[in-house]
């Protein structure tokens, strides 16, 4: 078998190979993503070749920004598009290509690869950890309203609650550009969250609002009128339930997101309000004036992370906690592995070979569901995953890991 890279002549038959390895066809729209192989970039591809000469097997990536903690984007490999043939599996074609792929991603400098994991238990022993999460909110309308901030207002310090903007409704059609460089706002703030590249808005290749199907946009414009956050939504019936879904919301602030929360939830002619892709954490169930009118399902892995050069992720990344640990490190896809000091002062970190005991082992898998701040070390600890070797290390681990906003990404890929 052989792996070999892809070039723009390859599009239709990888595009073609990919669909077979999910028992669907190119012409079908894949969970309202339109044509998302329009975005891919075919310098990064691969497939894998049987000696008949037969595609079985295809992987690429997309050339994505991460947002650290700290607010630091670096550059990262977003994997996609992989699949094997049914008749092909079983023969370590799929491992063959990831090696293959990660070898690649190290070559261009880029020392971070994610994805979104079809199967939960297929990527780990590649070395990728689930690093994020996401959940959807329903709201009955009739138990929708929010309770007004309990906490005082200064000119300085508005409360979370209060807004000083507007609401505007567009079409999807009218408001692409704005959308653009609102997301762009939103990412560059959001740990966790990954740029889209200029080509996916202009190809409409991903799922709405990135993709041309018809959506109504509320687009919030702060009181300068420049607009700071949007929510695309559509309605329909869930069962017997008229709803408004919302696609997603993306704010730069917590009014903003509010006021887009007050608009959907008081919309006519709705019994309830799914909101698809909201961070575990986020404050809009506590500003229900019913705290059980929020009802949270759907909560599922979303990123997953995979560190490539350790200590140059560790030292990228920001710190908000001074101290130091010993992590000893293993890769065993890669058959590597290393001892590593980490020393953070100032919110920077710096990263060394070490002969010092460890304070913590793990698996380089566990090292990315921990990078991003959003599964506490002491978490896989108590799983079984991390070991720690004396009884403080967990809760220094969990210290330093600690993050000022939990991570979180909504970008389908």
């Amino acid at each position: 078998m052989e792996i070999r890279s892809t070039t723009k002549e390859d599009l239709d038959v990888f595009v073609d190979t990919v669909h077979a390895a999910f028992g669907q066809f190119p012409e079908t729209p894949i969970a309202d993503g339109g044509r998302w192989w329009s975005a891919l970039e075919m310098d990064r591809g691969l497939l894998a070749v049987a000696p008949d000469g037969k595609p079985v097997g295809t992987a690429a990536a997309h050339s994505f920004e991460l947002t650290l903690p700290g607010r630091i984007p670096v550059p990262a490999a977003g994997v996609t598009a992989v699949g094997v043939l049914p008749s092909h599996r079983r023969r370590g074609v799929l491992s063959a290509m990831m090696r293959h792929q990660l070898t690649g991603i190290r070559a261009r400098g880029e020392f971070l690869s994610v994805l979104l994991a079809s199967e939960a238990t297929i990527y780990g022993r590649f070395g990728y950890g689930p690093a994020t999460s996401t959940a959807r909110l329903t709201v009955q309308r009739h138990k929708a309203a929010l309770a007004a901030p309990r906490v005082l207002t200064t000119a300085d310090a508005p409360a979370a609650g209060s807004d000083r903007g507007s609401v505007e409704v567009l079409r999807r059609a009218e408001c692409g550009e704005i959308l653009e460089a609102v997301y762009d706002r939103y990412r560059r703030a959001q740990p966790g969250a990954l740029s889209r590249p200029h080509r996916w808005w202009s190809l409409g290749a991903g799922q709405p609002p990135i993709s041309p199907a018809p959506r109504y946009v509320a687009v919030h414009r702060d009181a300068d009128g420049v607009a700071d956050g949007y929510a695309s939504y559509s309605l329909g019936s869930v069962g017997e339930q008229s709803t408004l879904t919302v696609d997603e919301t993306i704010a730069v602030d917590d009014a903003a997101f509010t006021a887009l929360a007050r608009y959907a939830l008081g919309h006519d002619l709705v019994s309830q309000v799914v909101f698809r892709h909201v961070p575990p954490e986020h404050p809009l169930r506590w500003q229900l004036t019913d705290f059980r009118a929020g009802e949270v399902g759907g909560h599922t892995d979303w990123l997953w992370v995979r560190l490539l050069d350790v200590p140059r992720a560790l030292t990228a990344r920001g710190w908000f906690t001074d101290g130091e640990i010993v992590l000893d490190v293993d890769d065993p896809f890669l058959g590597e592995r290393g001892r590593h000091l980490l020393t953070i002062r100032d919110g920077k970190a710096d990263c060394v070979p070490t002969d010092r005991q460890p304070d913590l082992s793990l698996d380089v898998r566990d090292l990315g569901s921990v990078y991003l701040g959003g599964t506490r070390p002491s978490t896989l600890v108590r799983a079984g995953h991390i070991r720690a070797h004396h009884p403080g290390a967990a809760a220094l681990a969990d210290a330093l890991f600690g993050t000022d906003r939990a991570p979180h990404c909504l970008h389908w890929f």
